[in-house]
């Protein structure tokens, strides 16, 4: 064990690429726990500049973590009302390069041309809910109402929270992404996605469940940030008719959730939640399902993530 003033001899290895996933990379560290002082290799999530590119025109640059991009592309272009439909838009080239990654995408003309009525180009740290919004009446832009859905049981709630915990290999090695997850009425998570930036990794599950063919209205998504307007928003856009966040909502995403009719659910947590707009979707523990209370997976599908 090395004294407080002492390190190990050893010189830091040079920083490297990990080969598990694109979403690590490895960096030398020097650590210190209590007494003892090492150097060492730490495994750092990857963020990168990301250009969406509309039919030849760039529209955005997002700071985010370099998985899932085709499902980025499109969740973001729905959620961000680019497209109304996944049919809409086609993803091209993904190019990377030293400065960052560019994504061709193509969409209609008549949805180019609305594009380039809001289109500016603006760089997003970490996430940016509304990119390429130049007035407060855009960004304010009222969201579809939400068509009514069944009801979720608590215990289906807090399977899928538990899943969530269990299904973020990203954030367990690096410890700086967010998760978003979508789970049917059972509480099974169907898919994860995981990103440094909380809009980001729901837009990445918004893309991933629709290219699936999913229907929204037949589950619900969990996510590991706060409920702000922007998170709001892009589920409500997506029709996805619960969220619930392990942390708190804003006043603004409580208003947009209630003029949608989105169920709005904040600090999600073993012993608890908090229900802020529409509280009939979520209902106490009956008989329909038990093993929504079970822990462990069970017979629950694998994320695809």
């Amino acid at each position: 064990m090395s004294s407080d003033n002492a390190v190990a001899s050893a010189s830091p290895p040079s920083a490297t690429p990990d080969p598990a996933r694109a979403g690590a990379v490895s960096r030398p560290v020097r650590r210190r726990r209590g007494a003892r002082v090492d150097d060492t290799v730490d495994a750092i999530a990857a963020e990168v500049p990301v250009a969406l590119i509309y039919n030849g025109t760039p529209f955005a640059v997002m700071m985010a973590t370099p998985e899932d991009l085709a499902d980025f592309a499109l969740g973001f272009s729905l959620s961000e009302g680019i497209v109304a439909h996944a049919d809409e838009l086609q993803v091209g080239e993904i190019a990377t390069s030293l400065e960052g990654i560019t994504l061709q995408l193509a969409i209609p003309e008549t949805r180019a041309a609305a594009l380039e009525q809001r289109r500016r180009n603006l760089q997003g740290r970490s996430g940016c809910g509304v990119c390429g919004t130049e007035s407060i009446e855009a960004v304010l832009r009222p969201p579809p109402r939400l068509r009514d859905s069944a009801p979720i049981r608590v215990g289906a709630l807090h399977r899928a929270l538990r899943e969530l915990r269990e299904r973020q290999p990203l954030n367990a090695l690096t410890g700086a992404t967010h998760a978003a997850g979508w789970a049917d009425r059972d509480g099974r998570l169907l898919f994860v996605r995981e990103d440094v930036g909380r809009h980001n990794a729901l837009d990445k599950l918004i893309g991933a469940l629709v290219a699936a063919g999913l229907d929204p209205l037949q589950g619900f998504a969990v996510v590991t940030s706060r409920a702000s307007f922007e998170m709001a928003m892009k589920a409500a856009q997506a029709g996805i008719p619960l969220l619930a966040a392990i942390s708190a909502p804003t006043a603004l995403a409580i208003a947009l959730a209630d003029s949608a009719h989105l169920t709005l659910i904040g600090f999600a947590r073993d012993d608890g939640h908090a229900v802020y707009t529409h509280a009939r979707r979520l209902i106490e523990n009956g008989p329909r399902d038990p093993r929504a209370d079970e822990d462990g997976d069970d017979d629950a599908m694998e994320a695809n993530s």
